[in-house]
């Protein structure tokens, strides 16, 4: 990785697809900080019922906690969800997403996205919305990092094999560049 410059690296996907724990253990592997999910976050403090406007206030908690964590990212940020997430979760719920957050997705860049598969098993929370939908949306996921042109790469794999993945996936895109 480029000594100097700090990269960073957002974990998308749907929904139970395991970015939390593997944003977490790319961070302790990479011995970095990483960047929990802001929604989790505001909903648990104000609650699991959420309207429109709420998702334009964690967009933005969101690129807030990020530029934080850059202050002590050393070489790598891991950031557990991004504003392609924020926009399908919106899409999904309201048919709709701000401009705000569309004109964010455009500036507000990452050097690789690192998409979370739904090879894993569905595990219950109650800030989870869509256990039959994980296939059509990880679709939706990798068409607009195709459109985007975003470089990206599938992660798969259940427990250590996911994070080594992970891993290897990260390290052959960075020994492109």
């Amino acid at each position: 990785m480029n000594p100097g410059k700090l990269i960073k690296v957002a974990i998308t996907g749907p929904e139970s697809t395991g970015k939390s724990i593997l944003s977490e253990q790319l961070a302790k592997h990479y011995r970095t900080c990483w960047v929990p999910e802001y929604a989790r976050e505001y909903l648990d403090r104000h609650g699991p019922a959420y309207e429109e406007k709420d998702i334009l206030l964690i967009a933005k908690g969101q690129l807030q906690k990020e530029k934080e964590a850059e202050q002590n990212a050393k070489g790598v940020l891991f950031c557990d969800t991004d504003l392609i997430v924020t926009r399908i979760w919106s899409e999904v719920r309201y048919q709709r997403c701000d401009p705000w957050i569309l004109n964010m997705i455009k500036e507000h860049t990452y050097d690789l996205f690192l998409l979370c598969d739904v090879d894993l098993p569905w595990e219950p929370d109650p800030l989870r919305e869509h256990p039959h939908m994980r296939r059509e949306l990880f679709q939706r996921y990798h068409h607009e990092l195709l459109a985007r042109k975003f470089h990206f790469a599938i992660v798969r794999g259940l427990g250590r094999e996911r994070l080594a993945n992970a891993v290897r996936l990260i390290g052959a895109f960075f020994d492109k560049k």
